[in-house]
């Protein structure tokens, strides 16, 4: 199978190279800026949308123009994916997959790209790489690369410097020695509980340290903004962010991985996060009701990581060569997985389950595990098209969590 896979290392600039890197990433945000306040100011005349081809020729103006000869510094390659990454952006609100484009702030996230190749040098013996107008630099080598280079991302972190080289390569998918199926039903108190009855604790990366970043945020907020001591808070609280990303990623790629290399079949369920996380402070007349408490819910939701841990879970199954099955999430936890009786009288409270029928008695995320794990198996019995490694979604079900027949 073709692989592509990115490797993300610390750089480790001179002076010059890193106020060279923070001038390239400048000039990308500007030209985002520019483009995205000319298409608007395009739109609001009636005008047509401008595409990326059109915009390049207007990249090409501003490069040669007498008010921004500083673009002239920066490489070209990293402006033009500027304007890509803004046409990609616009092409996500249109298809209703994400919220208009917003202006770019300086000193969040800045990154640019180099898309080619050809100019890119890798000298993995020496620990360094060469990109343009930057001349070589060092970078902390902990792993081997393999593979050829596609590009290569250069991005700011809490003022640390990363690279993140994309490599393409032809690779043997690794089959499971497992040929087991497993349900996952994700949750606040427990992460994850599979459905062989093992549970995966969630760290709480945020929760941890929420006092500190608190009270780092306030000791930020008595400084005089944009002074000496205000940009040192605000690298305090920014090395904590990034701490608590790090962890956070770390625990998802761990718990991801075992997963995939134990099992052949995983299904988990298709949560929409988006709705799950939507604020209920309501408007002027219509008030929301236990805001404060809604807003603690969604910031536990949010330090879960279930959108990550999914996406992580579909790319390294689909490296073994197993599957990913994704099932609606309505009832898995109310529906008694021995005689199917659906109810919410079921679940007495946020952990026990016992059905009022039959008596049946789980841990009601361990219910949940099997329920999901059993319509998994209904969608690959019925013979849907499944892809190695791809996310099937499967059809809705009835209350009694039946699958509906196929039409």
């Amino acid at each position: 199978m073709l692989r592509l896979q990115a490797f993300r290392f610390e750089l480790t600039p001179n002076g010059q190279q890193r106020r060279a890197m923070c001038r390239f990433a400048g000039a990308c945000r500007y030209v985002y800026n520019k483009a995205l306040a000319l298409l608007k100011e395009n739109h609001a005349a009636g005008k047509p949308y401008i595409a990326y081809v059109a915009m390049a020729k207007q990249l090409t103006a501003w490069r040669n123009g007498p008010e921004t000869p500083w673009l002239r510094q920066a490489p070209c390659h990293p402006l033009q994916h500027a304007l890509k990454h803004l046409d990609q952006a616009f092409k996500n609100f249109f298809a209703k997959r994400a919220a208009y484009p917003r202006f770019k702030r300086k000193g969040c996230g800045d990154a640019f790209r180099f898309p080619d190749a050809k100019q890119i040098k890798l000298d993995q013996a020496n620990s360094r790489i060469f990109l343009p107008k930057l001349g070589w630099l060092r970078y902390r080598n902990s792993r081997t690369v393999p593979g050829k280079v596609r590009n290569v991302t250069v991005s700011r972190v809490a003022g640390k410097w990363f690279v993140a080289i994309q490599t393409q390569r032809e690779a043997e998918s690794a089959p499971t020695a497992s040929v087991s199926a497993v349900g996952i039903d994700v949750g606040i108190v427990r992460f994850a509980t599979l459905s062989d009855g093992t549970p995966i604790e969630p760290v709480n990366c945020l929760k941890r340290h929420q006092l500190r970043l608190a009270r780092y945020q306030r000791q930020m907020s008595r400084k005089v903004k944009f002074s000496k001591n205000w940009r040192k808070a605000k690298a305090r609280v920014q090395r904590l962010h990034a701490r608590i990303a790090n962890m956070r990623k770390d625990f998802l790629h761990k718990a991801s991985s075992a997963i995939s290399a134990g099992h052949a079949v995983v299904c988990i369920e298709e949560l929409q996060i988006r709705n799950m996380t939507k604020s209920s402070r309501g408007t002027v007349q219509q008030p929301g009701r236990m805001v404060s408490q809604k807003r603690g819910l969604n910031r536990s939701i949010l330090d879960q990581g279930w959108g990550e841990f999914r996406r992580q879970l579909a790319y390294k199954i689909a490296w073994r060569g197993g599957t990913l099955i994704t099932v609606p999430p309505q009832y898995t936890s109310q529906t008694c997985p021995d005689c199917g009786l659906v109810s919410p009288a079921n679940r007495r409270s946020q952990a026990a389950f016992e059905c009022i029928a039959c008596g049946y008695r789980n841990h009601a995320d361990m219910v949940g595990a099997i329920n999901i794990r059993e319509r998994g198996l209904r969608s690959l019995a019925r013979g849907e098209p499944v892809q190695s490694g791809r996310s099937v979604k499967q059809e809705p079900a009835d209350a009694a969590g039946r699958v509906c027949p196929a039409q």
